[in-house]
């Protein structure tokens, strides 16, 4: 699955994705040669509806906020409606503006992968 398996994470996230799809584990996504990597608690894990995690660190702005992708059916036969959040942040200050933006482009790459197959990590691991 797109967004519970570790295969799938690294279709269309980040190369560099350690995953578990187990609700209790704490999945790692390392950026720039593990310069930066975020742990994220899984919270709630069925990949047909809700699927979310708790960030544990590194980056102190993503700590403790949460990101969450509810899905369901759409009109048309066999697509899926994504809600996306990534919630709880503490300032709308720093980070905020910039990951939302870099997400929309992330979104936009797990679209491409879900559609077509074709791997297309937003990051590489370089």
């Amino acid at each position: 699955m797109a967004d519970t398996t570790q295969d799938g994470l690294t279709a269309w996230w980040t190369a560099d994705t350690e995953a578990k799809p187990q609700v209790g584990s704490t999945a790692l996504f390392g950026f720039s040669k593990r310069a930066l990597v975020f742990r994220m608690l899984i919270e709630a894990l069925d990949p047909t509806r809700r699927v979310a995690w708790r960030c544990s660190g590194d980056h102190p702005e993503w700590k403790d906020t949460r990101v969450t992708f509810d899905l369901r059916p759409a009109e048309a036969p066999g697509a899926t409606t994504v809600r996306f959040v990534h919630g709880g942040w503490r300032s709308t200050d720093g980070w905020l503006g910039p990951c939302s933006y870099t997400w929309a482009h992330i979104l936009g790459r797990l679209k491409q992968y879900t559609e077509t197959g074709q791997r297309v990590p937003y990051f590489t691991g370089q």
